[in-house]
């Protein structure tokens, strides 16, 4: 994506995940904007979205993050919300392990409290490590922890898959954790 997309991408993750109230735009309950409320609320203020570019955003984001219903009247993201969201997803047998990737300053944190999903609804966890690094490069040097999911799915704990393959889980307590590399190991 351009430079001017990838902006474009940051604002409508803002608005679909965190703050809709930012142009005054209404979620439903499962966090469907209407496209045709936000194309009218952004270019009112002087945020050019338009139906196309919306599509071409939800089809070219990298991780997938949005979602377009079938006739392309709605849109949402698939997770990551911080706002009051039924995500309808439902509960699924994890594989044996998962993964997260982090900034390596926040390692003895999560060591001793585990991951903790703070102000969003999940904490997100990828299949393989590749998704895991990719993520964690945002924050800093990356580390790569792996999570024993399967153990905490045998003492009931509850995963979900979103249509993105985004693993998501209320918690990971700090036992279920193990170090897998990190950016002095690449």
């Amino acid at each position: 994506m351009t430079a001017k997309r990838i902006q474009a991408s940051k604002f409508l993750s803002l608005l679909l995940r965190h703050k809709p109230e930012t142009i005054g735009l209404t979620l439903d309950a499962h966090g469907w904007a209407v496209v045709d409320e936000l194309v009218a609320r952004t270019n009112a203020e002087d945020i050019y979205f338009t139906p196309e570019l919306l599509e071409d955003i939800a089809r070219h984001c990298d991780k997938q993050r949005f979602e377009l219903s079938d006739d392309k009247t709605r849109i949402r993201c698939r997770q990551g919300h911080s706002v009051n969201i039924e995500h309808g997803l439902q509960a699924q047998e994890p594989p044996v392990a998962l993964f997260h990737g982090t900034a390596e300053r926040f390692l003895a944190a999560i060591l001793a409290e585990g991951l903790q999903r703070r102000q969003r609804h999940h904490v997100h966890l990828s299949a393989d490590t590749e998704t895991a690094r990719a993520v964690g490069m945002r924050h800093g040097h990356v580390v790569i922890l792996k999570v024993n999911a399967r153990a905490m799915y045998d003492e009931g704990h509850s995963f979900y898959c979103s249509s993105n393959g985004v693993w998501l889980v209320d918690e990971v307590p700090a036992a279920f954790l193990t170090v897998e590399s990190s950016a002095d190991e690449d």
